[in-house]
């Protein structure tokens, strides 16, 4: 965080809540008078303080929908997700070390077991 964004959430941010990554949710103090069809100027400033890094995977589905408009009520404290099947949120691993390294992959040593129906490459005659 810079210390132009500090000071204008200090200035002009409301804590709304803060997700399992240390995230911190703000909504503007003052509240913009809703005009039809004004589009982004009549919708209510939203904004996410990151811890570490600024990276946007880090954000849960649950508050990027709130970021977005997409739902008015921020998530409440401790959110848990609504069925038993769905994972907890993971940020995009991608270039850390432990991103996905599948079997064969020149990052993981380069070589697998031979399975069947493998590539055999074309021969000339």
């Amino acid at each position: 965080m810079t210390i132009g964004t500090r000071l204008f959430t200090w200035l002009n941010g409301e804590l709304v809540g803060s997700d399992g990554f240390g995230n911190r949710y703000y909504r503007a103090k003052s509240k913009r008078a809703l005009q039809p069809g004004a589009g982004f100027y009549s919708r209510e400033r939203r904004w996410v303080i990151y811890k570490g890094a600024a990276e946007a995977t880090s954000v849960p589905p649950e508050w990027h929908g709130w970021l977005h408009h997409t739902v008015n009520d921020a998530p409440p404290a401790g959110f848990k997700p609504a069925h038993s099947w769905q994972k907890p949120h993971l940020p995009n691993l991608t270039g850390t070390p432990d991103a996905y390294r599948p079997p064969g992959s020149l990052l993981r040593g380069g070589h697998r077991a031979a399975a069947a129906g493998d590539y055999e490459p074309w021969k000339p005659e």
